[in-house]
């Protein structure tokens, strides 16, 4: 079916210090660069080495995606070491009719940040690596003119045919990506399998239900096997997402902790402090659930509530994500509290009457023997009183309290995805003094004092380097995006139909007060008085 031979590449994050981005050495934590991108992994053929240029091509190089995220992380990997200029070559592409040094400057004022040590000269040396190329997104003159620019840089860099290989970033819209992959499918493959590749990422939002997103996925999966396709959600980059298998599974504490048994419930919460901004006719075609939940607050949850997978290989811990999705239990109505924010229709770009919710808190219940009776409660919300991504794993009270200080709070581990990474333990404590009374306090793990000098990467840098190294670990695989959208998409309709309401809630405030008394309904003790405090050195 395809004239390129597919192969899987398995890369460990977890490797020996002597190829660590990061390493600890006389209590200082400093960036290491790295001599090459390519990683130990195992290819489907190991006698071919990955050895021919690489090209990145970024369709939809005009836009504010590529812009903002793609590009900077692109740098940002190239001031790293990742991207020797040696080996990779930048290919924009767009309709928007403008030559290599117009795209340049438009690319220029979001590279520059305090990572490089020079940054004028980092900038200049990247800006040259960037090549484009302008055609339309369904016609074979485009592509055909994108192929030859690639195959030309290729030759210059003595690629032998079949070694080299190419990546697509699709920054575009999805109605477009059915005819891109069939553009890049019929004339910008490489050509056969000498150790290269072709492979191409795509943006969420995949669809924007069940059907819509396996007629998407049926579209893309006839021109490309699932090893080439990558579906980025930059959430599963996120440092402290990352993080979570490692907290779970290499350390002990936990182990026997992380159970129905001790867990009273599970919350995980987006806020943003503003609202669409500009962004209204956009958001409005999908809302809340589609744009947040059903996508980046889920993918949080299978990692908080997957069983450990066999080994690190990507299929593993895929595997088990799908089955956590699996287990979820049909969303009830009475589980669901939606909001829109007051002004959200002053947006001349958002209809009168939009029924679209700017919040949501949702319940989701999984059937299995670890999270039985353990409600997971997710909430997202937009021009509320405070930005931040948190996960808040609620335990149950102490049996027998004599201290007589439940009221306080319970014990909560609660990791803080943004701003101000950090993951601390809300512990109750003897009060300073004279005078047996106790206080909520905490074990404070804040990334900002504990890894002084260390910069935390993008999201979308971690995850361009796992394309480039054939690792989809962090990537959605088509099954457990046909299980996010059959959990979602009943409720979704029932919303698209009328049929719910979002309540008004006031800009700056905290949501619908129905939210609050939701998740207190669904078991969640908020704690009145206590305040996380960063910690300062």
């Amino acid at each position: 079916m395809k004239d390129e031979r597919q192969r899987i590449l398995i890369s460990c994050p977890y490797q020996s210090d002597s190829n660590k981005g990061y390493k600890m050495g006389s209590g200082k934590w400093c960036l290491q660069k790295r001599d090459s991108f390519r990683s130990d992994s195992l290819s489907g053929n190991e006698n071919v080495p990955e050895t021919g240029c690489l090209s990145i091509i970024v369709l939809g190089a005009s836009g504010d995606l590529a812009k903002k995220k793609t590009f900077p992380a692109l740098f940002n990997l190239y001031c790293q070491g990742f991207l020797p200029p040696d080996e990779v070559h930048i290919f924009g592409y767009a309709r928007t009719k403008i030559s290599d040094d117009d795209l340049r400057n438009r690319v220029c004022g979001y590279l520059v940040n305090d990572r490089s040590a020079s940054p004028s000269e980092d900038v200049s040396k990247f800006l040259q690596l960037i090549q484009y190329v302008s055609g339309s997104y369904d016609g074979a003159d485009g592509f055909q003119l994108l192929d030859k620019e690639i195959t030309k840089h290729e030759i210059s860099k003595s690629s032998q045919e079949g070694s080299s290989r190419r990546l697509f970033y699709l920054a575009l819209p999805p109605s477009v990506y059915p005819s891109v992959c069939r553009m890049i499918r019929k004339y910008c493959m490489n050509k056969s399998d000498l150790g290269g590749w072709t492979r191409i990422v795509v943006e969420k939002p995949f669809g924007k239900d069940l059907d819509s997103a396996e007629q998407l996925s049926s579209q893309i999966g006839e021109l490309f096997d699932e090893p080439q396709i990558y579906r980025i959600d930059h959430y599963l980059g996120k440092e402290l997402v990352q993080n979570l298998l490692v907290l779970r599974f290499a350390n002990r504490f936990f182990l026997p902790l992380w159970n129905r048994d001790n867990i009273d419930n599970v919350q995980i919460v987006f806020r943003e402090d503003f609202g669409t901004e500009g962004r209204g006719g956009y958001f409005d075609e999908y809302g809340i659930i589609r744009d947040i939940i059903q996508n980046h607050l889920l993918q949080v949850l299978c990692l908080v509530a997957m069983e450990k997978p066999v080994s690190l290989k990507p299929e593993h811990i895929r595997d088990e994500k799908v089955k956590v999705l699996q287990s979820v239990l049909p969303i009830k109505d009475e589980e669901v509290v939606l909001g829109q924010y007051e002004g959200y229709r002053d947006d001349p770009t958002v209809p009168n009457h939009s029924n679209t919710p700017t919040f949501a808190t949702v319940i989701l219940r999984i059937h299995n023997e670890r999270w039985e009776g353990v409600p997971f409660i997710l909430k997202a919300g937009k021009a509320l009183n405070s930005r931040k991504a948190e996960i808040r794993v609620q335990f149950k009270d102490v049996p027998g309290d004599i201290f007589k200080c439940q009221k306080q709070g319970r014990n909560e581990f609660v990791i803080r995805l943004q701003p101000s990474e950090a993951m601390y333990m809300k512990l109750t404590v003897k009060q300073p003094g004279l005078e047996m009374s106790t206080v909520q306090s905490e074990l404070d793990l804040s990334y900002r004092q504990r890894y002084q000098g260390v910069t935390i990467p993008e999201a979308y840098e971690r995850l361009i380097l796992d394309t480039i190294r054939g690792d989809q670990q962090h990537f959605v695989r088509r099954d457990e995006l046909k299980a996010a959208w059959e959990i979602f998409t009943p409720l979704l309709h029932r919303i698209d139909h009328g049929e719910m309401k979002p309540i008004p809630y006031r800009t700056g405030s905290r949501g619908p007060a129905e939210a609050d008394e939701l998740s207190a309904k669904a078991g969640y003790v908020q704690t009145h008085g206590y305040i996380w405090i960063p910690p300062t050195l």
